[in-house]
């Protein structure tokens, strides 16, 4: 048993040299084409500059550069200046690829172009429309290239009271009716924009199809993304929520003000919440 044990270290003691010797810094000098008995950092430096300059093309240049640009994306905070600073890696990648002859480089890096210029695009007119959406313009169609298309038919729920709210609905065709306050709402019309920012997500109104229609749909989490990589987005959709707000909140007083007329001045009854998580929508003035 001794005989093996000591077999088995005098084979480690010998890789353990041989290995040692296979990187020593002499070796690794002589590689690099440096003499041994003269090592200064000025030296060095020479030598691996003119590895450099003899290595390097106007190919490989252009790999540094759009590796450097790749790097820098991964710094950004927000979406548009990470898409722009990915575009210009990838056509550096481009140029790289068709320079050095790397074609799978190439072809991939040209499919992956147009991919981040239409997602840059979209962006861009996200927060164009956003910001025009905030100055007046309630109109959501800035919103529909992110948004699934659902149908639903005459009789179909959407959603009831007290169920958890999940989505924003936007309605394209058809009419909808929010049944506890017996109100229609038409093409245009947005259902659940409010409960993205209340805190318990609850929807306190039902729904109903009344006849046949579409709609275009986003999850809160969806929006939550889109919130967080881009705030100027974020921003805007906050204030054109608390326009909604306001324009809801006149409604209101408008009924009490009708309420008190109607009754020589009176003590009016206690209104019906115009909008609530449920669906969020105002509610219209009696004809």
């Amino acid at each position: 048993m001794d005989v093996q044990n000591a077999w088995l270290v005098d084979l480690v003691n010998r890789a353990l040299e041989r290995a040692s010797q296979n990187l020593t810094l002499d070796k690794l000098l002589t590689q690099l084409g440096l003499d041994t008995t003269h090592r200064t950092f000025e030296a060095a430096l020479e030598r691996l500059i003119d590895i450099a300059l003899a290595n390097i093309n106007v190919a490989n240049l252009c790999a540094l550069v759009g590796a450097t640009f790749y790097a820098a994306t991964l710094l950004m905070r927000t979406m548009v200046p990470l898409r722009v600073f990915g575009i210009i890696s990838i056509l550096f990648f481009i140029a790289y690829g068709a320079l050095g002859g790397a074609i799978a480089t190439l072809l991939m890096y040209v499919c992956l172009l147009p991919i981040n210029g239409v997602r840059l695009l979209q962006m861009l007119n996200l927060v164009k429309k956003a910001r025009v959406a905030a100055q007046g313009d309630m109109s959501m169609e800035w919103l529909k290239p992110f948004m699934d298309k659902r149908s639903y038919k005459k009789g179909q729920v959407l959603f009831r009271k007290d169920q958890r709210a999940t989505e924003m609905l936007l309605i394209v065709t058809g009419k909808f009716k929010v049944v506890e306050l017996d109100v229609e709402l038409g093409p245009g019309r947005l259902m659940g924009e409010l409960g993205f920012l209340t805190p318990d997500n609850k929807r306190t109104q039902t729904v109903e199809c009344i006849e046949n229609g579409e709609v275009l749909t986003i999850e809160y989490e969806r929006l939550l993304e889109i919130y967080f990589q881009n705030p100027e987005f974020g921003y805007y959709f906050l204030r054109l929520t608390s326009n909604r707000l306001l324009e809801n909140n006149k409604r209101l007083q408008a009924l009490i003000e009708e309420g008190r007329s109607q009754q020589g001045g009176g003590v009016p009854p206690s209104p019906v919440a115009v909008s609530t998580s449920a669906t969020d929508t105002p509610r219209q003035a009696p004809a």
